[in-house]
Order: C-alpha cells, then sequence, then structure tokens
C-alpha cells in the first residue's frame, strides 16, 4: 500500500541517507512491504540526530495509525 505517509517517508530517507547502505535498502524494503514495525526497528539503529528522529517518528506513528485505520 502506498500512501502520502509512505512516500513522504521515502522522500525523507532518500534525503537524509545519500548513499544506498544496506540499511537503506532494508528499509525501503519494510516501507515497500508495508511493515512500520522492521522500519521502526531499522530506524532505531541509524546514526540520527534527535531532530532527525523525531521527524521520522512521527512519519512512522502516522504510518502505522494509517494502516491499522485501513485494516
Amino acid at each position: 500500500m502506498t500512501t502520502s505517509t509512505t512516500v513522504s517517508l521515502l522522500r525523507w530517507l532518500r534525503r537524509q541517507m545519500r548513499e544506498p547502505t544496506a540499511d537503506r535498502e532494508r528499509l525501503e524494503a519494510a516501507i515497500a512491504n508495508d511493515d512500520p514495525a522492521e522500519a521502526r526497528r531499522l530506524v532505531a539503529r541509524m546514526p540520527f540526530n534527535e531532530a532527525q528522529l523525531h521527524h521520522v517518528e512521527q512519519l512512522l506513528d502516522e504510518w502505522e495509525r494509517s494502516s491499522t485505520a485501513s485494516s
């Protein structure tokens, strides 16, 4: 499922992680497979600063809410 939230998350991710690392590819796969729990686990391992982490966590929260609402 592609939602505006997952599109925003992918765009943000690609801006923050310009190099296609294995972690970025895993995170993109989690987003593509509609797996917010896996995405959250991967984000916790990434070296984001506090502001970046706060922003991505808000996107993950919104994604989880929209996933739950559509189920």
